[in-house]
């Protein structure tokens, strides 16, 4: 589960180029593009201008570069020419990219024109859930640690944290060992080492934690139809702390 310096800056470089891809969409006016046409500009992005490979496209039969998870969707919602994004939208592009043989993996929710301050306020606290996560992370720490700071963050703010889903070690493959879950027990669970790579990605719901997997077998919605939101980075347990690999553009470490 741990990986050589070498390799690490590999995953490093594969993060940056995935950072731009973010800050490629940061650019973009949403309202009235359809989620496939959000998917098609990331797939000839990443190919064209990156020389990189989405490394969803073909993995588990899945056919996009993207996931576009948009309001009570929660994750895994497949792009489609007639999904057309709103003014007061929430989605989230879940996005992976592989170079030189190494992946990165990234997620973030979009506030799409006038979003309802309810709305808002879901998907400021899921990505401070995410930094809460990501600063337990370091030698000796352990898995337990990241999830309950999470959910903890999570309750405090009145939200549910969806549990069938994970973060994942990542490298090579897109999903490797350790799963690492958004709640748990401070002290319990796998000992973090220098070196380990893998993704922290909590999903908040406003309403209960009950998801359900829709026809298609892979869109997950809420079970109550209220909104959810996710965040996600992929980090390396350094000697003395954490290296976020897919810090975007201006993005700042919250504290």
């Amino acid at each position: 589960m741990t990986k050589r310096p070498e390799e690490i800056a590999l995953m490093a470089e594969s993060g940056r180029l995935l950072a731009d891809v973010f800050r490629h969409l940061d650019q973009l006016n949403l309202i009235g593009m359809s989620t496939m046409a959000v998917n098609d500009l990331v797939d000839r992005y990443i190919v064209d201008d990156l020389q990189a490979r989405p490394a969803s496209k073909g993995q588990y039969g899945y056919a996009y570069a993207l996931n576009a998870s948009r309001n009570s969707v929660v994750c895994h919602g497949v792009p489609s020419a007639s999904e057309i994004l709103q003014d007061g939208d929430i989605v989230n592009f879940d996005i992976t990219l592989e170079k030189n043989g190494y992946i990165a993996d990234s997620s973030k929710t979009y506030l799409v024109g006038a979003v309802s301050s309810a709305a808002r306020k879901l998907v400021q606290v899921t990505y401070e859930a995410l930094w809460m996560g990501i600063h337990t992370v370091r030698p000796g720490a352990q898995l337990g640690d990241i999830g309950h700071a999470i959910a903890r963050h999570a309750s405090r703010n009145g939200y549910s944290v969806v549990r069938e889903y994970c973060g994942h070690g990542i490298g090579r493959e897109m999903h490797e060992a350790p799963q690492v879950l958004h709640w748990g027990k401070p002290k319990t669970g796998l000992v973090l080492r220098e070196g380990m790579t893998f993704t922290i990605e909590p999903m908040l719901n406003q309403g209960g934690r009950a998801v359900h997997t829709e026809d298609d077998g892979w869109t997950v919605v809420t079970d109550d139809g209220k909104l959810s939101a996710q965040f996600e980075h992929t980090v390396a347990v350094t000697r003395t702390g954490v290296q976020v690999l897919t810090l975007r553009p201006g993005e700042r470490a919250l504290h």
